[in-house]
């Protein structure tokens, strides 16, 4: 056991936010920590990383709270740069000295004891070989120690250090050329992946992340995924993305009204445990509620009555020891959202032909920048009632081409046909169409003069925008809000044909939820931009990937989508490059269906160096743990000349193991 909570209460502002909570973590648990926004979450988190106390109750409801001192604990806290190690802040790469690190040096400081173990050694080394007298203490003691780092160094991989640091830095989105960059220089969201990255070298034995997709795009959220798929510690996770929950998590606790809940199993068969447990709850309290009537109506009926006084007081008495039944917790006030359309379109709706998607240019005239050009080619053909999901690299081009669709920007090259009778509704992620100096309330006013007031607050709150909350500024609520005040006007708009970019950011899970219904249940056309996979999954009839060179349609859709994807990269020839959804990023210098007769040779060529490199990597470790065994043998100590043999024997395999792990982590990264 890694943890155990019992009777953990906390009060903010005289509201109960955590209620008599327990949570016990094992070794090889995958949790997934749910809840609407304010229930208590990162709270939770806080005490359990001890940044935070619970309220100090007398017995016997006093907090309890053990934690194995031998378990370490890292933590990323939601919007923070991380705390980790054994709750030391090791992982906070936004401290004094850490600004002054490269992004390099951050992630070595991880394995400062095995660079000084490696260190010692070699000072150990040196010691021994000018010992003459192998029998006395010193030289024993020097032995000793050696084996003792030697067993530690190898016991903790410390020959791979910088495999494992390139590896991890890769995936969380940092190629070798950023290495050297001082971590000053970095954004906040490059920052918090470097975090994780540091988190997962550090590799704690429990490890808490607070969303920690917010900050990373899609192929690094996958490439995260598929590497806590593997971890070897436990996982303490709060998401709102629940296509991550469902691929990590093998039980979900719920926080609600303060009172926190485990289910067995992901988020998909939390919620449907979740609704089985409320219909049955329900029903044990109507059920309950019927009983109670009919004793207090026989109680009022006969308890004046002599003939049946006694009676009526024995079932007072079974009112009073019965065990109340809760009325279950139903779901959170959720907001009420439904598109509809007046106008039918035709059955084919859009044609995109030869479409090429560009940024810049309209003003380089004038001295702006000259255009980019993002996708050469792009060609695909909308229908009535398709539901087509966007995915691809960020900065490809996915938001530029909702907008060149919607002629809201220039198109230099290619055609863009609508049907008739087509009406647009859109989304935009960055709520570029809202004035933010305009009150909630106005910003409907402004658009549809002829609703009056009640009607328009009625709109709001169907979205949970209600009270003082529709006098505010647009420019002062949540991101979330804004989504919400957005989708309230597509309502109004009744477009049959909706174009959304990442509809659900911003979101908590009970309205994602809302919206996916929504979208669900409408019967027109849907073309949306989304990083969000379970949405994807759900709503998608069609993937659309976007590349540079060739853009493609699926049907089906996330996991259809990403089934294809494998089989495309597990039957592909050896001499073509697929693009997978891992490295939808990278941009193949030549085409990316030929390489040269050159190409595969030389790539054939570094295939078969890899494999030697490898060979030779597994030789030489072993080569170097015999020797360091036969060093501690007492024959081989008591000859100094045989030592002094086998020292250099080991000085020589080590360094011969550094140039080759070298070279095959250059041509592991090439």
């Amino acid at each position: 056991m890694i943890i155990s909570l019992e009777k953990i209460t906390k009060y903010y502002n005289g509201e109960t936010v955590l209620d008599d909570v327990g949570l016990t973590i094992e070794d090889n648990d995958r949790i997934g920590l749910i809840g609407v926004n304010g229930c208590g979450k990162s709270t939770l988190l806080r005490i359990i990383t001890g940044f935070e106390n619970p309220e100090n109750r007398s017995a016997p409801n006093e907090p309890k709270i053990f934690k194995n001192k031998s378990v370490t604990i890292g933590y990323l806290a939601q919007n923070r740069q991380a705390d980790g190690g054994n709750i030391q802040r090791k992982s906070d790469v936004n401290n004094q000295n850490g600004e002054n690190h490269t992004v390099y040096d951050e992630m070595k400081s991880v394995f400062k004891p095995l660079d000084d173990a490696a260190e010692r050694l070699r000072v150990i080394e040196s010691e021994m070989s000018s010992i003459e007298d192998h029998q006395s203490n010193k030289y024993r003691e020097s032995a000793e120690e050696y084996s003792r780092l030697t067993a530690f160094f190898e016991t903790n991989d410390g020959y791979l250090t910088d495999v494992k640091i390139s590896k991890v830095l890769n995936g969380m989105g940092f190629p070798p050329d950023t290495y050297g960059r001082i971590i000053s220089t970095l954004s906040g969201g490059e920052k918090t992946r470097l975090a994780i990255a540091k988190l997962l070298l550090e590799n704690p034995g429990l490890l808490i992340l607070d969303e920690p997709t917010n900050h990373l795009d899609f192929n690094t959220v996958i490439w995260l995924e598929d590497y806590l798929k593997e971890y070897k510690g436990a996982l303490l996770i709060v998401s709102h993305d629940r296509y991550f929950l469902d691929k990590l998590c093998t039980s979900i606790c719920e926080i609600e009204r303060g009172k926190l809940r485990r289910f067995k199993g992901n988020y998909s068969a939390f919620t449907k445990e979740k609704q089985a447990l409320v219909e049955r709850q329900m029903k044990e309290y109507q059920a309950q509620r019927q009983e109670i009537a009919k004793l207090e109506d026989y109680v009022a009926r006969n308890l004046v009555r002599a003939s049946t006084s006694n009676m009526a007081k024995s079932r007072l008495k079974k009112l009073d020891a019965m065990e109340i039944v809760e009325k279950p917790v139903l779901y959170e006030k959720a907001a009420k959202i439904k598109f509809e359309y007046d106008i039918t379109p035709p059955l084919d709706i859009l044609s995109v032909k030869a479409l090429e998607v560009s940024v810049g240019g309209e003003d380089f005239a004038s001295g702006g920048a000259p255009a980019k050009t993002l996708i050469e080619s792009l060609s695909f053909n909308v229908r009535r009632g398709d539901k087509i999901g966007i995915v691809g690299a960020n900065g490809i081009g996915k938001s530029t081409v909702l907008k060149l669709i919607q002629r809201l920007l220039p198109n230099r090259k290619g055609s863009v046909e609508w049907a008739d009778n087509v009406k647009i509704s859109y989304f935009d992620q960055g709520s570029a169409r809202l004035n933010l100096n305009d009150t909630v309330i106005d910003a409907v006013h402004k658009k549809f003069r002829s609703m009056k007031e009640v009607e328009v607050r009625t709109l709001l709150g169907s979205v949970l925008l209600s009270g003082e909350d529709v006098f505010k500024k647009v420019g002062v609520i949540s991101g979330g809000e804004r989504a919400k005040l957005c989708f309230a006007l597509m309502r109004l708009e009744r477009g049959n044909v909706l174009i959304l970019d990442e509809p659900t950011n911003h979101l908590d899970i009970s309205t994602r939820e809302v919206i996916e219904r929504a979208l669900f249940d409408y019967d027109g056309t849907v073309i949306f931009v989304s990083h969000d996979r379970y949405l994807l999954n759900k709503l998608s009839t069609r993937i659309l990937e976007i590349t540079e060179n060739n853009p493609q349609v699926y049907d089906g859709g996330f996991d259809e989508y990403m089934e294809v994807k494998r089989k495309e990269s597990l039957t592909a020839p050896a001499n073509l490059e697929v693009e997978t959804p891992e490295n939808l990023s990278e941009k193949s210098a030549a085409n990316s269906n030929y390489r040269s007769k050159e190409k595969r040779a030389a790539d054939a060529k570094k295939r078969l160096r890899t494999k030697t490199l490898e060979t030779e990597i597994e030789q030489l470790e072993s080569e170097i743990s015999r020797l360091e065994a036969e060093l501690t043998l007492p024959e081989i100590c008591a000859d100094y000349i045989l030592a002094e043999e086998k020292c250099g024997e080991l000085e020589r395999a080590r360094e011969r193991l550094n140039e080759i792990t070298d070279e095959w982590l250059n041509l592991e990264t090439e």
